[in-house]
C-alpha cells in the first residue's frame, strides 16, 4: 500500500486545500517552470540526476537504482530534519515530479509513513502544463478588460501600478514578464522568466482577480521582450476599450531618462539596445548618441529615440487599432499630482464603462 491519495485537480481552488505544494524535481527543472507556491524539496539535485541518467545508459539500470536510491533516501532524510522539520501533524502536503513517478512516489511514500496526510498529483508536472495551456490557449475567459495605453514615456506602468489602491483590479504583465515592455525595457540583472513561467505567473495572477469585476491592463505588444502573450488574453486585448495617456515629447523623455536610469548608466546596455533597432541607425547618428552619453545628456537622447523609434512604431500601432478610444488624458509625468489625477480618472472611467470596479 502507497499510504497517500492521488489526484489530478490543479485549479487554484483545488490546490488551495493543501498545507504545501512539495515540487521533489530538480533545482533546474524547478527553475524553469513550477506550480505557484511551490517549494522545490529535491529528492535527486540537477548533479545527481545528471550522474543517475549516466550510469543508466553507460552501465547498467540496476547500478543506476541503487546509487539514485541512496541519493534519494539521504535527500528526503535532509528534507525531515530540515524544511520539514516543524510541520505539524496535520500538515497536509501535495507532492509532484515530472510525471508523477518514482521521485514523487519516494517522497510521498516516505512523509505517508511519517503520518502526514499526503497527496500524490498524478501525471506531476505535465498535469498542471496541460492546465495551463487549456486555459490560456485553448479555453475563452469572460474578460472585462480596460486598457491603459499611450505614447512611451507616458508613466503607464507606474499610474497601472498606483490603480489597486482606488479600488481597482490590475494585470501587471510587464511585472509577470520582468520586462519594461520595449526596446531598451530589460531588467538589468533580472534575465526573463521562461514562457512556461511567465504563463504559470499569468494564470496565477487571473486567478487572484475577479473575472465579473473589471481589470485594467497596460496596451503591449503580443510580445513582452522575449515573452509571447497568451492567445486568450491577447485576443481580450485588442477587443478592449482602451484610454489614452497623452504628454508632450519632452515630458516623456525626461520622464524616460530618469525611469531607465539602470540603462542609462549601463552604456554596454545601451550600445546593445542599439543594435536591435528596427532600421539601424547610421554611423554619424551614432557617434551623436554615443557624445549624449558621454555628457550624461540622457533626456536628449531618449528625446531623439522617441522620435526615430517609439512614436513612429506607436503611431503604426496605433493606426491598425480597431478598439474603442474610451477617453484621452492629458497629463505631465514628471507630476505626482498629474499622475494622481489621471489614476482617479481612470477609475471613474472604468466604473463608467462596466458598471463598477
Amino acid at each position: 500500500m502507497a499510504g497517500y491519495q492521488t489526484t489530478q485537480a490543479v485549479s487554484a481552488a483545488d490546490l488551495s486545500v493543501y498545507d504545501a505544494i512539495i515540487d521533489v524535481r530538480s533545482p533546474s527543472e524547478f527553475a524553469l517552470d513550477h506550480v505557484p507556491g511551490a517549494e522545490n524539496l529535491p529528492v535527486l539535485d540537477d548533479a545527481q540526476r545528471a550522474e543517475v541518467g549516466t550510469i543508466y545508459v553507460q552501465e547498467s539500470r540496476f547500478l543506476a537504482r541503487r546509487i539514485g536510491a541512496a541519493h534519494v533516501a539521504r535527500n528526503i532524510a535532509r528534507h525531515l530534519e530540515t524544511a520539514l522539520a516543524d510541520r505539524p501533524s496535520s500538515f497536509r502536503p501535495l507532492i509532484y515530479c515530472w510525471r508523477g513517478g518514482q521521485r514523487s512516489d519516494a517522497m510521498a511514500t516516505i512523509l505517508a509513513q511519517v503520518g502526514w496526510p499526503v497527496t500524490l498529483l498524478q501525471g506531476g508536472y505535465r498535469t498542471y502544463r496541460r492546465y495551463v495551456t487549456a486555459r490560456l490557449y485553448d479555453e475563452e475567459q469572460p474578460l472585462k478588460l480596460m486598457l491603459l495605453d499611450g505614447h512611451t514615456g507616458s508613466a503607464k506602468t507606474e499610474i497601472l501600478n498606483t490603480l489597486p489602491e482606488l479600488g481597482v483590479q490590475v494585470l501587471d504583465l510587464e511585472g509577470l514578464a520582468e520586462h519594461r515592455g520595449s526596446l531598451f525595457g530589460a531588467l538589468a540583472g533580472r534575465p526573463q522568466p521562461s514562457q512556461k513561467m511567465f504563463e504559470s505567473r499569468l494564470l496565477g495572477a487571473l486567478h487572484g482577480l475577479d473575472l465579473a469585476r473589471p481589470i485594467v491592463v497596460e496596451a503591449e505588444a503580443s510580445k513582452i521582450g522575449d515573452r509571447m502573450t497568451p492567445p486568450m488574453l491577447w485576443r481580450a486585448m485588442q477587443a478592449a476599450p482602451r484610454i489614452v495617456l497623452e504628454a508632450s515629447q519632452e515630458h516623456r523623455a525626461a520622464y524616460l531618462a530618469r525611469t531607465y536610469g539602470d540603462i542609462a548608466a549601463d552604456p554596454q546596455a545601451l550600445e546593445a539596445a542599439f543594435a536591435r533597432l528596427p532600421i539601424p541607425p547610421s554611423r554619424e547618428r551614432l557617434e551623436t548618441w554615443r557624445g549624449l552619453i558621454a555628457a550624461g545628456e540622457f533626456a536628449a537622447l531618449a528625446q531623439a529615440l522617441i522620435g526615430l523609434h517609439y512614436d513612429p512604431a506607436y503611431d503604426r500601432a496605433a493606426r491598425k487599432a480597431d478598439a474603442p478610444v474610451a477617453a484621452r488624458l492629458p497629463l505631465n509625468p514628471l507630476d505626482p499630482d498629474s499622475r494622481a489625477q489621471a489614476a482617479r480618472r481612470i477609475k471613474d472611467l472604468t466604473v463608467g464603462a462596466f458598471g463598477r470596479v
